[in-house]
């Protein structure tokens, strides 16, 4: 049996998967927002023809609340879709291309092993993670020294080695910092991948900067978007090395009391 939508409905749906395109916009900011993804929680022909709507644009709804408004994904070969060699173009360095790739995915996916360590971390909403620079670049060179030890018996890694032990020779020999001869921090560092990553994600509104300098929080989106991220292989491999530092008994996180004022 087909269900007939209306013409308004469907621009309904549109206005709502567009807000979905401005990140830093949330439904509390935002009456007519608010109104879109309450009707998509209780409207359930209104939230097929969302996802009717933004399959047609080429993304996936990942989730529509209050908190977080429409999370959005990219499908393959989106027009939307960011790809690594789009991300990395901007930072010219000395190694192959399909490794410069791999470094600038391992730091995304550090910070994100970062913020949530722990799968019931992941899975609750009232938390939120912390990181800096410093943090994450720490971290994945510590995932090189391990890998280095794991490796160091047999030379170049294997064929079929899983794709952290492919690529952590490219990383640690990396300059960890580094200045330019105008004395600006380079980019082509690691803290400077790693800075421009963190910048990246603040830009998305999935990371929030923090008070401090340096150092920024997940929002509710971008744990949204991690918990995608961990159906992946690349985000088990690294915290099955072990080198995700907890620093605390509530680990890297603090329990939120206004998810509000954490979105800002």
């Amino acid at each position: 049996m087909t269900t007939m939508v209306s013409v308004e409905d469907v621009a309904a749906a549109s206005t709502l998967v567009v807000f979905g395109m401005r990140p830093k916009l949330l439904p509390h900011r935002d009456p007519a927002y608010r109104n879109l993804v309450r009707r998509h929680r209780e409207d359930d022909a209104f939230a097929e023809t969302v996802e009717a709507v933004a399959a047609g644009m080429g993304v996936r709804v990942l989730a529509v609340n209050e908190r977080a408004g429409i999370v959005l994904t990219p499908q393959r070969d989106s027009v939307f879709e960011v790809k690594l060699e789009t991300y990395a173009r901007a930072t010219k360095t000395a190694e192959r291309r399909d490794l410069e790739k791999v470094i600038h995915g391992i730091i995304h996916v550090a910070v994100a092993a970062l913020a949530f360590p722990r799968p019931d971390d992941l899975a609750n909403d009232s938390y939120v993670g912390r990181v800096d620079v410093e943090q994450v670049d720490m971290m994945v060179r510590e995932a090189c020294r391990v890998l280095a030890d794991r490796t160091a018996d047999e030379g170049d890694p294997r064929f079929d080695a899983p794709r952290l032990e492919q690529v952590w020779r490219a990383f640690a020999r990396r300059p960890e910092v580094a200045a330019t001869k105008d004395g600006r921090a380079n980019p082509d560092s690691t803290r400077g991948m790693t800075a421009r990553a963190l910048r990246y994600l603040a830009d998305l509104g999935l990371l929030a900067a923090s008070d401090q300098e340096g150092t920024y929080r997940t929002t509710h989106r971008y744990q949204i978007e991690v918990r995608e991220l961990a159906a992946g292989n690349a985000l088990k491999e690294l915290l099955d090395l072990g080198v995700v530092p907890i620093t605390s008994p509530s680990g890297t996180l603090r329990h939120v009391g206004d998810p509000a004022e954490d979105e800002e």
